[in-house]
């Protein structure tokens, strides 16, 4: 290659290249037991050097990043759901959940699953806590620490795949004029192929039997279930029917759970600084600069370029870029940038492609870097990140094959 060739190829792909060396970068160190966010942290300085960000600029988006109200609502969030989490492990009501989970079906399957889906449901970093607490009580000693942190992870998040009480989804459709009720009608196959890909891979490994009696009262199991997990419960409708902020509805379900349960001041004292973890909120610092270095440049942006050549079908490059995207950027940003794009550009385009494009922007995000609950899930379960990573692309390997065959069966009909 000549000096006129190769400044011609760094022209076009010089970008990506310097993107694939901060990720190559990032995961090389978390090979050698770097800490999380030790490794983010020098992928952040990565960054800034090879994209020639100048030091104010890099400064003032690190300052930004650090008092931005995304960062601040995470970190308070995590730390409200925590303080309830500490609330309902004093009172026991976690271990009321597991108990009457076991007794209703007799399943640790059943418990390691359903209820981290159940938590999924309250949309905050900080849920992953409690679905970390019941998988590790469901799964015992089964299965290893790195399992448990895919299984609590990966369960506790597929309800971001499709239910509008996540904003992603709820822009989706405001950008498309997809009727929210299609979509999640559309993703409900693929919503049942991401819980049996789960069991097959790893909870089927995990004894269904409990140990445990089987119910004799299965009214009064529900009862117990509801009463261990009301304050959850109620977050979650507060938030789907009332559009309440999760900080407002958590704040209140606190205070009256305070009262209900009869807690004392000298009891729930020690959680005010207890509930603030160091270390998730360094992570969600840098978690939160990384993510906004590289939305700053503007690499998102140059992606159709890089796949608009490829001899593929039209809907997977857009795949290969919401995919990749999401890594880079997180789901919001692609979403912003490339959906209203994807419509234009992909014929007939209406609730089949975007129920591809969400699921690829979904299973991104499960190993993104840039998606701080995995890092909390690794905090959880003090286990790497990579290895997390490791047990997801499987799956989403055979995942991306299904749900191409289901858009193009989509296409027959709509």
């Amino acid at each position: 290659m000549d000096h006129f060739s190769f400044l011609t190829f760094w022209a076009q792909y010089g970008d990506f290249i310097k993107l694939a060396l901060i990720f190559v970068g990032i995961i090389i160190l978390l090979k050698f037991k770097i800490p999380l966010s030790g490794a983010i942290g020098i992928g952040a300085v990565l960054t800034v050097v090879l994209y020639g960000i100048p030091i104010w600029d890099a400064l003032l988006i690190t300052g930004k990043s650090m008092v931005g109200e995304s960062t601040i609502m995470v970190i308070l969030n995590c730390y409200l759901i925590t303080f309830l989490q500490r609330m309902m492990e004093l009172r026991g009501h976690l271990d009321l959940a597991q108990r009457s989970l076991s007794r209703l079906f007799n399943s640790r399957r059943i418990n390691a699953s359903i209820a981290p889906v159940f938590i999924g449901l309250l949309p905050s970093p900080g849920a992953i806590f409690i679905a970390g607490s019941m998988v590790d009580t469901a799964c015992g000693d089964y299965i290893s620490k790195e399992d448990k942190t895919f299984v609590a992870s990966y369960f506790r998040h597929i309800p971001e795949s499709f239910l509008p009480t996540y904003s992603s989804i709820i822009l989706a459709c405001q950008l498309t004029g997809v009727q929210m009720g299609a979509f999640v009608l559309g993703m409900v196959p693929m919503v049942a192929c991401l819980m049996l890909l789960g069991y097959l891979f790893y909870l089927r490994r995990v004894p269904k039997e409990t140990g445990e009696a089987a119910s004799t009262d299965k009214l009064a199991d529900l009862q117990s279930l509801c009463r261990s997990l009301w304050t959850i419960a109620v977050i979650i409708f507060l938030i789907v029917a009332f559009n309440v902020p999760v900080y407002i509805a958590t704040v209140g379900v606190i205070v009256v759970y305070f009262f209900t349960s009869r807690f004392t001041w000298q009891e729930i004292k020690p959680f005010f600084l207890s509930a603030l973890e160091s270390r998730i909120v360094i992570n969600t610092f840098v978690v939160m600069i990384f993510k906004d270095l590289l939305t700053h440049t503007n690499v998102i942006t140059e992606l159709p370029g890089l796949f608009e050549a490829l001899p593929i079908p039209s809907f997977l490059v857009f795949g290969l870029i919401f995919f990749i995207g999401s890594i880079v950027a997180g789901s919001t940003a692609i979403i912003t940038l490339c959906l209203p794009m994807a419509f234009a550009a992909v014929p007939g385009a209406g609730m089949p492609l975007m129920v591809f494009l969400m699921s690829c922007t979904y299973t991104a995000m499960q190993i993104s870097p840039t998606h701080l609950c995995l890092t909390l899930a690794c905090e959880h379960f003090k286990t790497d990140f990579g290895a997390l990573v490791k047990r997801t692309l499987p799956i989403i390997g055979i995942f991306y094959i299904i749900l191409t065959g289901y858009y193009l069966l989509l296409n027959l009909f709509f």
